[in-house]
């Protein structure tokens, strides 16, 4: 089990040298074959950890060598499975192996699709070292890798200076967050003189709750996850990264970069929960973030931007659940969300490679008749993630619900309240793209077409999983087998020992209001869109505070105004009078005086052999004047 583990980091690298450094010779089928074929055979080999995990209930560790070996300080390169990791092995190769699939087709004319692929690679190498790290540092490695790719990737089409932006502005927001955990980092070395995880942990159980120091460290990490997983202040980049190519904004928002954020915080359950401020902190800027991403999810026109803050929106319901202290809740939402929210962006990538590029659902409609396969599998992962049984969404939204409901009434309601939003932006781009009548721009489309099978069948795998993959735990009203809580058992038992946690749960009528109540307002919510947008011929340009909700709060122009901008300010100032005033004019003064002395200097060159020796005679005089004072 030992060489699987190594092995799963590997395959990906190879993949990555072999694809980025023949790129320019190979066949562009090829490296889409090449680059799937390595993430099928990890897939293959995950499968087999999971199960080895699973059943025989061991952690499989392994250590490569001594990374960092200086004084006291020793650090390996070394990798741990257990039943956390071995679940997000199967979510990052199995979504990320579909991903790969897609993208042969999606990418198929594109002239960097060597390119492509290699960096997909590449992505998938640094994700599994951030998993599969056995001490902090190493996950920070992984945590910096993911942060290079999403850079790469999101600024894969680079000749437009737009994406560039884009890919800057994911790159420098999430080095804030990096600092923040880089910070903690710092801090938990100084407090454990450790930086192994489960050596950290142990240490930290013994240590009373509330203590500052853990505070602070706790503190620092979330910060690391606000940016990593675009929570609130540190949220803007994750709308914008849909500058790159669809299959990427799968990737980001479903398997891989957004989740690294809950893992962290999950992987350290046991430092949070000894930290109850933080773990306050984390429930209301998730909170705070579900309810605006939902918010503005509802006002976007281009189908991308409203899955992407779709993606914020259900971010911050995990870090909700998280900050309830219902870690095996939001690893279940998290598994279930890379099923649906991965079907949701290949199925508009679908729309948009039908419409060849179009991405503005006002210029849509009618689809439903013209794109049969995709409009059905889109109508699946929009039920799922809408949380309506028995498909995915459902079961897991359920159990977030549950611990809002156990924590308070008003944090059950406002939980709820997110989860219905899902429902109102997600039922109005169905509806909208695929049963409103056709507008004049898809009129005078006449190359609307199906997407190739390369496509559809990883959009299929991905309903099939988005329709089964809840039924592995059955609300309490139904079941009293857990079975994903008991599968994770292991990994959280110590945090939920220490956490104060009310002995006794929810009464049935409870249990059986929020089963039934949100299922209710479903419904009606999906009448009223329904009506609202099906016999729309066009949908009505925001005012008033819903123009503020199309305009995303203003967070950008407000990031703008207080940071950017001031800071180009002072950057000017500084290259203006710092440095083009003063160190130039230092370095240009020195070089101008030099040249006024050599003029004055070659003077003394005349040629004249009498004028050399009176010169010498001089210097000679003046020489032993000198040393007679001295």
């Amino acid at each position: 089990m030992e060489l699987i583990s190594i092995l799963l980091l590997v395959f990906p690298f190879l993949g990555f040298l072999i694809i980025g450094l023949l790129q320019k010779h190979m066949n562009r089928n090829v490296s889409g074959i090449l680059g799937s074929a390595v993430i099928c055979i990890n897939l293959v080999l995950s499968a087999i950890l999971f199960w080895h995990v699973s059943s025989s209930n061991q952690t499989v560790q392994t250590q490569l060598f001594d990374w960092v070996k200086f004084a006291d300080i020793s650090i390996p390169f070394a990798i741990t499975v257990d039943r956390l990791s071995a679940l997000m092995l199967m979510i990052i190769n199995g979504v990320g192996l579909l991903i790969h699939i897609y993208s042969i087709g999606y990418m198929k004319e594109d002239e960097g699709v060597n390119r492509f692929f290699a960096y997909l690679n590449l992505f998938v190498f640094f994700m599994l070292t951030l998993v599969l790290s056995s001490n902090y540092l190493m996950l920070f490695i992984g945590w910096e890798g993911v942060g290079l790719c999403s850079y790469l990737l999101i600024g894969f089409w680079y000749k437009d200076h737009a994406n560039n932006d884009a890919a800057k502005k994911a790159f420098i927001m999430n080095r804030i967050g990096d600092l923040g955990f880089l910070l903690g980092i710092f801090m938990l070395y100084s407090t454990f003189h450790s930086l192994n995880i489960s050596e950290v942990l142990a240490k930290a159980s013994v240590m009373p709750s509330g203590d500052m120091t853990l505070f602070f460290i706790t503190l620092c990490l979330f910060i690391g996850a606000t940016g990593k997983s675009a929570q609130i202040p540190l949220f803007t980049w994750l709308p914008d990264a849909m500058a790159g190519p669809t299959p990427v904004s799968a990737l980001i928002h479903a398997a891989t970069m957004v989740t690294a954020g809950i893992y962290l915080i999950a992987r350290s359950s046991v430092l949070f929960v000894l930290s109850p401020v933080t773990m306050n902190i984390i429930l209301v800027v998730g909170a705070a973030t579900a309810l605006i991403g939902g918010l503005v999810a509802i006002f976007q026109n281009d189908i991308k931007k409203i899955l992407a803050y779709s993606t914020v929106s259900q971010l911050g319901f995990l870090f909700m659940a998280l900050g309830l202290g219902s870690f095996s809740g939001a690893m279940f939402h998290l598994t279930t969300h890379a099923f649906f929210k991965a079907l949701l962006f290949l199925a508009a990538g679908s729309v948009i490679h039908a419409l060849s590029g179009e991405q503005d659902i006002r210029n849509m409609g009618g689809l439903r008749k013209k794109i049969p396969f995709t409009f059905a599998l889109f109508i699946i992962g929009t039920i799922a993630i809408s949380g309506i049984p028995p498909f995915a969404g459902f079961f897991s939204k359920e159990v977030i619900l549950t611990a809002a409901f156990e924590h308070g009434l008003g944090m059950g309601i406002i939980a709820t309240v997110i989860s219905l939003m899902t429902t109102i932006y997600m039922f109005r781009l169905l509806f909208v793209v695929f049963f409103k009548p056709e507008s004049k721009a898809l009129k005078a489309n006449h190359h609307v077409h199906e997407s190739p099978k390369v496509m559809t069948y990883p959009m299929a795998v991905l309903a099939i999983l988005s329709m089964i993959a809840g039924f592995v735990q059955l609300p309490k009203l139904f079941s009293e087998t857990q079975g994903f809580d008991t599968f994770l058992l292991p990994v959280f038992a110590k945090a939920t020992g220490l956490a104060a946690v009310s002995e006794h749960g929810l009464d049935v009528q409870t249990e059986w209001m929020i089963f039934l109540v949100p299922l209710l307002v479903i419904a009606a919510l999906i009448v009223v869109s329904y009506k609202r947008f099906v016999n729309a011929k066009e949908l009505t340009e925001a005012s008033g505070f819903s123009k503020v909700l199309a305009n995303k709060f203003y967070f950008d122009e407000i990031y703008d105004f207080c940071i950017v901008k001031p800071l180009g300010f002072i950057s000017d100032i500084f290259r203006e009078f710092v440095d083009q005033t003063i160190i130039n004019g230092i370095v240009n003064g020195v070089g101008r005086g030099t040249l006024f002395v050599g003029k004055r200097l070659r003077r003394l060159q005349t040629g004249n052999v009498g004028f050399y020796l009176v010169i010498m005679v001089f210097s000679i005089i003046a020489i032993l004047f000198f040393n007679i004072i001295l």
